[in-house]
């Protein structure tokens, strides 16, 4: 995260106008996070970031890069915005390597929501090779996933629990408990995979 995008030098103080104590504390509680999470992972204090968060004193342009980065989120994320300004914050394009992870030999997973909603909502895209698996251990208490499939058939296990679907099928389950999504097929299947987390 570079400081260069401010145009202002590390020691200028933001204007005492700017929200960016409720903006800052928003964001955290967007996230999951406490005030010691966000201590921990910036290097402020939580003394510091308590009285920020409380607009009683506004960060200096250094400050508020630890707690964006601590954040993990653009800087930029947590200054005001007009109402006309078009709030798009992130872009995954097609073609980015960034976002594939191939899960296993026979499953590849490319991601499609922000990396910093992580724990709270994910998005994925799945493809599966002919007879591929992706095979998971029980999530967070409360989580749920729902898969739609894209192309080909794919089946999904929860727990005791199994259903069968073809292309333009959707199922919603429980990803608290072991679960499974397998393709039967000895052609390639794909689905979009949503996950959610309750807090």
């Amino acid at each position: 995260m570079s400081n260069k995008k401010f145009n202002i030098s590390n020691e200028e103080i933001l204007p005492a106008s700017y929200p960016l104590g409720s903006i800052i504390r928003k964001e955290r509680i967007r996230q999951g996070m406490t005030l010691d999470d966000v201590a921990r992972l910036s290097g402020v204090s939580k003394g510091m970031l308590s009285q920020i968060e409380q607009s009683k004193t506004n960060p200096t342009v250094v400050v508020l890069l630890r707690i964006a980065s601590g954040l993990r989120v653009d800087p930029s994320r947590l200054l005001p915005t007009s109402a006309s300004t078009p709030k798009i914050w992130k872009t995954i394009r097609a073609d980015d390597s960034n976002c594939i992870f191939p899960a296993n030999p026979t499953c590849t997973i490319r991601t499609l929501s922000p990396l910093d909603l992580e724990k709270q909502i994910e998005f994925y895209e799945v493809t599966f090779k002919p007879k591929g698996e992706l095979i998971s251990e029980p999530h967070f208490e409360g989580t749920e996933e729902i898969l739609t499939v894209s192309n080909g058939t794919l089946v999904v296990k929860s727990g005791e629990n199994e259903v069968v679907l073809h292309k333009g099928d959707s199922v919603h389950y429980a990803a608290d408990l072991a679960h499974r999504i397998t393709n039967p097929d000895k052609t390639p299947s794909s689905a979009f995979l949503l996950v959610r987390y309750r807090s």
